[in-house]
């Protein structure tokens, strides 16, 4: 990778819009994949962001509906339950050597991806901010921060190394973590309880962790049992200080899907979280009942991509 790079980010949507227009800012050359009418869009007025850490601007970005020449790297950031519609925006043999970088939650995602890629050029990402796509082409980024950890046990290490210091040049605080077993696992403990119950009882977070702390603190004990037998960090007491520490009004992305009557990525989240303790023989029962619960609303189909 040169110190200009060329990335591509397929789903430009809350957090692929958010990084796409950061990274044209700081003078990357950015080519976001999306359906026909987002992609007229980005290419008539480019990403508009709004931000209250990283400022108001419009970036320009280039836009097509699929991959047609190679890249340094590639951004996943569709939702999972649209992952498989759209990796054909990206041809395995037309990115060639570049990374495949998704920002994806849950933790079986990287095995999927590299059967179909390079699999020394898939590089797990995990980002913690909230951003949302408002319209077409408008990014509402509502945190105050934006922190990603790059890995990939198998990916040269300079080359996450570049990727790395581009992104964290372009805003937000990126590194590179040496555990990719590590990374995920440790984003699973915290996204999972937050994500199921914010969702389950369509309240935000200040509200979840007192109405239902017995609740939020026994998710959290299952999550971090099943973290520690897969590898991964399980502290239940770090992980509720966590939760204590950020903003009441905090919301999940799957409890935003919930509301805005979109496919939840309860499989990607919930049904792994089950399939690794069941594997390991890790006992789940409220995990098994919300996820049960979450079920029954509808909420495993699938989605459109952007």
């Amino acid at each position: 990778m040169a110190n200009e790079l060329t990335v591509a980010v397929l789903g430009p949507g809350g957090v692929g819009g958010l990084l796409a227009a950061l990274l044209s800012r700081a003078g990357h050359r950015v080519i976001c994949l999306a359906g026909d009418e987002t992609a007229t869009v980005l290419r008539e007025n480019g990403l508009q962001v709004r931000s209250g850490r990283f400022g108001d601007f419009t970036a320009r970005v280039e836009a097509d509906t699929e991959l047609r020449e190679p890249v340094d790297a590639c951004l996943i950031t569709v939702k999972h339950t649209a992952l498989d519609a759209s990796l054909g925006r990206v041809p395995a043999a037309v990115l060639g050597d570049g990374l495949v970088v998704p920002f994806l939650n849950g933790v079986e995602h990287p095995a999927a991806l590299r059967l179909r890629y390079r699999p020394d050029r898939v590089a797990p990402a995990v980002i913690r901010v909230e951003s949302t796509r408002v319209a077409p082409g408008v990014i509402e980024h509502g945190s105050p921060f934006a922190e990603i950890d790059l890995t990939g046990d198998p990916v040269p290490r300079g080359r996450l190394d570049t990727l790395a210091a581009a992104l964290d040049d372009a805003g937000p605080d990126a590194g590179v973590l040496d555990d990719e077993t590590t990374a995920l696992w440790a984003k699973m403990s915290f996204l999972a309880p937050l994500a199921l119950l914010t969702t389950r009882y369509g309240l935000s977070l200040g509200d979840v962790r007192t109405t239902h702390r017995d609740e939020l603190t026994a998710l959290v004990t299952e999550t971090a049992a099943i973290s520690r037998a897969c590898g991964g960090p399980g502290d239940p007491a770090q992980a509720l200080a966590r939760y204590d520490a950020f903003p009441p009004g905090m919301k999940s992305s799957m409890q935003r899907d919930a509301e805005a009557g979109r496919a939840l990525e309860l499989d990607a989240i919930g049904g792994a979280l089950l399939r690794a303790a069941e594997h390991h023989g890790v006992p789940a029962p409220v995990t098994a009942r919300v996820v049960r619960e979450l079920t029954g609303t509808g909420g495993s189909g699938g989605e459109t991509p952007e």
